[in-house]
């Protein structure tokens, strides 16, 4: 008899069973599939790892020569999938060290669910019984037709075995996904074209902020349709893609080597899940504790069909370490991080302009532009934008271009802890670094900014 039996070691999964180890409790953790789920195999770890590569050659080749750096430089398609697969298989190494370093046993195999608390391994007749199940099964790309009636159309999960840049794709989806792929491709020298529905590419981020990633992905040759969508779909004998596309322009036609969905993904719901009388709503229904409708019984990641990222995963799995432990955590949902690995990058939390719904609230926008470090690196895109209410309390912040990524906690900080602009003005911030351009916009919400 184990405390806990953890399905799935994606974020969710493997971060949930490590701190059950830690607070004492006796963890089997089961994986039909390499460890580190979605995240480390087919998701953030390898995409990051290829656009790595893909943003140095770009910097070199396009800032190079005003940096004093001369000479002609190329990709390594096979150089850059080793460093990739490099990447990927350290992480999974890391996962089995944190297992074996915590004393959490790892049985492999599909887990199917037997009765509420006991589960079997379909492939070996293994059955384990324990006092509370955490399950971290994760999720799969959406695809529908006329997508799904087409061979051969890529999902996210498939770009990472190509075996040659395509000369031409066909992205469908501006979300995150959708974006890092056409910022990968265009890159890499392929002619990219990307179709978004909704009203503009990044429809969770302000107009403003879209804006200036479409300018960065046209410049570099993407061709962008906004409210538009993809009306017919067919390959030929040759292996080419014929589209047809509805834009507000009218119908557009054309062919692409590749086509890539990058629409969203959708929760991995087993038979047995409903066989044992888990409620489903969007996904595994779950409360701010982790908690699933039967007791001792615990979702976590992108199996819940919440918000699909690595990183609230990984929280989850702690909040439900915890409240299986007897220890009682909330997840808190006010400030979750957004990051898109674009060139430029963007970054956001908490309110965003297209929110605001009542008069009071200050936003301010602090250009890269005036920013010494951003001079010295030659990164002019972009901006560090602050939403504050009435009272001076940061409520939004969102950054958009030279390391968003890293400088978003800041912003995640002053977010969840309600601090106010005014005295994050009057913090000390070196020089010269990208972070000025935060302490910036902070004056500007505040005041008015010292250096524009």
């Amino acid at each position: 008899m184990f405390d806990s039996i953890v399905i799935g070691t994606g974020p969710g999964g493997y971060v949930c069973a490590v701190k059950l180890a830690q607070l004492g409790k006796k963890v089997l953790v089961i994986e039909k599939g390499e460890l580190g789920g979605t995240c480390t195999n087919v998701g953030c770890i390898p995409t990051k790892a290829l656009l790595s590569g893909t943003e140095l050659y770009w910097n070199l080749k396009e800032r190079g020569a005003r940096l004093g750096v001369v000479g002609n430089v190329s990709i390594d398609l096979n150089a850059l999938k080793s460093h990739t697969s490099k990447t990927v298989m350290m992480s999974r190494k890391g996962i089995e060290y944190l297992f074996k370093k915590n004393g959490v046993e790892l049985k492999r195999g599909t887990a199917y669910f037997l009765e509420p608390w006991k589960v079997e391994i379909e492939e070996t007749g293994e059955v384990f019984e324990a006092k509370s199940i955490v399950l971290a099964n994760g999720s799969f790309p959406r695809l529908f037709p006329p997508f799904s009636e087409v061979d051969g159309v890529w999902t996210s999960d498939d770009v990472f075995s190509m075996e040659a840049i395509p000369s031409s794709i066909l992205i469908v989806g501006g979300g995150a996904i959708g974006i890092e792929f056409a910022t990968l491709f265009s890159i890499l020298g392929s002619k990219v074209t990307l179709v978004e529905l909704l009203e503009h590419i990044l429809p969770l981020e302000d107009q403003d902020v879209a804006s200036e990633v479409k300018k960065a992905l046209q410049k570099r040759g993407v061709t962008v349709y906004e409210s538009s969508k993809v009306s017919h779909l067919t390959k030929t004998s040759s292996g080419i893609f014929s589209w047809r596309l509805e834009t507000p322009s009218g119908e557009i036609t054309g062919e692409s080597e590749k086509v890539l969905v990058s629409v969203g993904r959708a929760p991995r719901i087993g038979e047995d899940f409903k066989e044992v009388g888990l409620e489903i709503d969007r996904g595994v229904k779950v409360d701010s504790r982790m908690r699933t409708n039967l007791p001792d019984v615990y979702a976590v990641g992108d199996v819940t069909g919440g918000i699909m990222l690595a990183h609230v995963a990984m929280m989850q799995g702690v909040v439900a370490a915890y409240n299986i432990a007897g220890m009682g955590k909330e997840m808190d949902y006010m400030a979750v991080p957004s990051v898109i690995f674009s060139v430029p990058e963007v970054a956001s939390v908490g309110l965003k302009e297209k929110d605001l719904k009542s008069e009071g609230y200050k936003v301010f926008k602090y250009p890269f532009s005036a920013n010494g470090r951003a001079r010295t690196m030659e990164e002019r895109e972009g901006f560090v934008k602050v939403i504050a209410d009435k009272d001076g309390i940061v409520k939004g912040f969102s950054v958009v271009g030279p390391l968003a990524t890293e400088l978003i906690m800041e912003g995640v900080l002053a977010v969840k802890f309600g601090l106010k602009a005014d005295e994050l003005s009057l913090t000390i911030h070196p020089h010269p670094t990208l972070s000025e351009a935060v302490l910036g916009a902070f004056e500007g919400v505040a005041d008015k900014p010292i250096h524009l």
